[in-house]
């Protein structure tokens, strides 16, 4: 499991109840492997995601992602691109027996200690390139994410509360 952070001197997570969570108990939470790019951007950018899904049609595949054009996009306005650019991000693993799956991620009710040091993350534009991830930059992410909601792909939004308003 992963956690990501700006922050590279966390050394035991501990539960907490987020302030913007709609669950009440204390977590820790995490991420598997492939939830992993939806965390590829500084903490409170705002980003739309969609990916094709098992149900997907055609045609919402290429009207959203585009036809050829892989099976993941994510968005973010153009406000982000400076921090995206400068920020360092880092990747914690953390032992995979101590969460159980919640909606997309992964969470644990003990504190946690990573295995080890967190890991630079690296260029971000390079890690979506290099997963065949398009990441578009839009100047509202709200036209976008109205697409994706009525869509068969499957989607996630997060820190969408920053997001320019519509």
């Amino acid at each position: 499991m992963l956690h990501f952070s700006e922050d590279p001197t966390i050394t035991r997570f501990v539960p907490h109840v987020a302030p913007t969570s709609a669950e009440k108990e204390a977590y820790v939470w995490a991420v598997d492997h492939d939830r992993c790019p939806d965390y590829w951007f500084p903490r409170d950018t705002p980003r739309a995601m969609a990916w094709v899904a098992p149900d997907t049609t055609p045609d919402d595949r290429d009207r959203v992602i585009g036809a050829g054009s892989g099976t993941r996009v994510h968005a973010v306005e153009y406000g982000a691109l400076a921090a995206m650019r400068a920020v360092t991000l880092y990747a914690y693993r953390l032992p995979a027996a101590r969460f159980r799956p919640i909606g997309h991620a992964v969470v644990s009710t003990e504190p946690v200690e990573p295995l080890g040091p967190p890991e630079r993350v690296g260029d971000l534009f390079a890690l979506h390139e290099a997963a065949g991830i398009q990441l578009r930059v839009l100047p509202n992410l709200w036209p976008f994410w109205d697409h994706v909601v009525t869509s068969t792909l499957g989607f996630s939004g997060i820190r969408l509360r920053y997001a320019t308003p519509r």
